[in-house]
């Protein structure tokens, strides 16, 4: 298998024909080899507290075989979603002419319409804990085949997706190997489409503009009148969605930002379940 990785690596276009003679292997048996699936995760530190396990990003290194088919899966599957327009707008980031800066524009040119019209905007930006190791499989698999995509390819996610091993790698010292149950890997080709595939829904049933910026949400709508709970009744939407969809919303992380030209008079203030645990901040611009 090491042979057959460098060979990829230094053959370039001549290995065209192999690596499209494994991928018709694979999806013809609804099988991928067991060594494929297997990852070597490397901390990467975020910052904050080193103690923290929190507070590394887990980036699986993975096999250069399968990442070369996973390209051409994932290239089979955005064609699919952006001519059908299935994938939400206003998701901006592992997506191609949709990136975060064009996102943060938008935003941006939001908050100072409403400034230049003297008009409040009130913000929720919300923080989802360990994106990518949440998702669970069996409803992202769901939400593929609820799609137009070749079943074929459906089956090939799966199998990617199950039975993946991984160990950690530390300072040159290798843990014991694990299976991983749940989520997609990071570091994988794939693994960000398939992000983007199980939050896609997650304007559904909201009234207030939400925008996705990668892993990051944030909803926000404009506050003509301080009894106006609308926000509020969408952060509600969402937390439900989160529990529906086994993602995990961080309230410590998140927070609730008045945006005003004007002193704030009456603050409204935002609610996770029964407990105020956003913190609200105001700024005067």
């Amino acid at each position: 298998m090491a042979f057959l990785e460098k060979s990829l690596r230094l053959s370039g276009e001549v290995m065209i024909p192999y690596t499209a003679r494994l991928l018709d292997i694979t999806m013809n048996n609804n099988a991928i080899p067991g060594d494929w699936k297997k990852a070597v995760v490397i901390p990467i530190y975020k910052g904050r507290d080193r103690s923290v396990v929190g507070n590394y990003r887990p980036d699986s290194l993975t096999s250069v075989v399968c990442k070369q088919l996973e390209h051409i899966i994932t290239g089979c599957l955005r064609q699919v979603w952006e001519i059908s327009g299935w994938l939400y707008v206003g998701q901006h980031g592992f997506r191609p002419r949709y990136s975060c800066q064009k996102q943060v524009v938008t935003f941006c040119q939001d908050i100072a319409d409403s400034v230049d019209e003297g008009v409040r905007t009130d913000e929720i930006i919300i923080d989802f804990s360990k994106t990518f190791d949440l998702v669970p499989r069996e409803r992202l698999l769901t939400k593929i085949a609820a799609t137009e995509v070749d079943l074929r390819v459906v089956v090939w996610v799966k199998e990617s997706l199950l039975g993946r091993p991984q160990r950690v790698t530390v300072d040159g010292q290798l843990s014991e190997e694990v299976r991983v149950t749940s989520g997609v890997p990071q570091g994988s080709a794939l693994g960000p489409l398939l992000f983007l595939v199980h939050v896609t829904d997650i304007w559904r049933n909201v009234e207030s503009n939400i925008w996705l910026i990668a892993v990051d949400c944030v909803i926000y709508r404009k506050i003509m009148v301080s009894s106006d709970d609308k926000l509020q009744m969408d952060q509600n939407r969402l937390r439900e969605w989160a529990v529906e969809n086994e993602m995990k919303i961080n309230p410590c992380k998140s927070k609730a930002v008045n945006l005003t030209k004007d002193g704030v008079k009456e603050r409204i203030m935002y609610y996770f379940g029964d407990q105020l645990t956003f913190k609200t901040r105001a700024y005067y611009i």
